[in-house]
C-alpha cells in the first residue's frame, strides 16, 4: 500500500494559494481515480481506493502546513505503512514554475511542512516537488507562497494535475526520475 500526502493549509481562503498545490493534487487524484469520499480521520481528510491494483491512501492534513507530520505519523502507525511507501506532494520555490522534481529523501530546504514530516517520520520518503518559482524582488517569501495563483498560473497548474494523473502508474512503481522526466516532457 502507498500513502499519498498533499501539503497545504485547510482554510477556505487558502484554497488557491501557491502553498496549497499539494491539496490540489490530492483532489485531482481523488477525482480522476474515483477514490472514496473524503473523511476526517487522523487529523486530515482521508480517501482510499485502488490505482493500478495498488491500495492507495490519500490524505490532506488539516493540521496546517507547519504541523503536517503529526497527521502523517498517526496514519502510518495505524495502518503500519512504511515511510518508504509515503509520497508527499508539495510546492517548491527553488524550481521553475510548472516543473516537477521527484526524489527520495533529502533536506527540507526550508519548507516547514517537509520539516514537520521529517521530525515525525524521518527523511526516508518520496517527495514530488512542484515548482512555483521565486517571488519578484520586494515580495516576502511567506507572502508569495500564501498568494493565490494568477490566471496564467492557474491554467498551468491544471496542466500539471493532468500530467501527474496521466503518469501516476510510473509514480506508483516509485520510478521517481522517470516520473519527473515524463511529467515535464508532456
Amino acid at each position: 500500500m502507498l500513502l499519498f500526502v498533499g501539503l497545504g493549509n485547510p482554510t477556505a481562503d487558502s484554497e488557491n494559494n501557491r502553498h496549497n498545490v499539494g491539496f490540489k493534487i490530492i483532489d485531482s487524484i481523488n477525482k480522476k481515480f474515483s477514490l472514496s469520499k473524503q473523511k476526517p480521520k487522523f487529523k486530515g481528510l482521508l480517501t482510499t481506493g485502488n490505482i493500478e491494483n495498488q491500495k492507495i491512501y490519500a490524505i490532506k492534513p488539516l493540521t496546517f502546513m507547519n504541523n503536517s507530520g503529526v497527521c502523517i505519523r498517526e496514519l502510518i502507525e495505524y495502518f503500519k505503512i512504511d515511510p518508504q511507501d509515503v509520497i508527499v506532494f508539495h510546492d517548491d520555490l527553488d524550481i521553475e514554475f510548472g516543473k516537477i522534481k521527484a526524489k527520495f529523501g533529502g533536506s527540507d530546504a526550508g519548507h516547514n511542512g517537509i520539516a514537520s514530516i521529517d521530525k515525525f517520520i524521518g527523511k526516508d520518503y518520496a517527495r514530488v516537488r512542484i515548482g512555483i518559482g521565486k517571488p519578484n524582488k520586494g515580495i516576502e517569501i511567506s507572502d508569495y507562497v500564501l498568494q493565490n495563483f494568477d490566471e496564467e498560473e492557474t491554467s498551468g497548474i491544471q496542466e500539471i494535475l493532468n500530467n501527474i494523473n496521466d503518469s501516476i502508474s510510473i509514480l506508483i512503481q516509485k520510478k521517481l526520475d522517470l516520473f519527473s522526466s515524463t511529467v515535464n516532457n508532456k
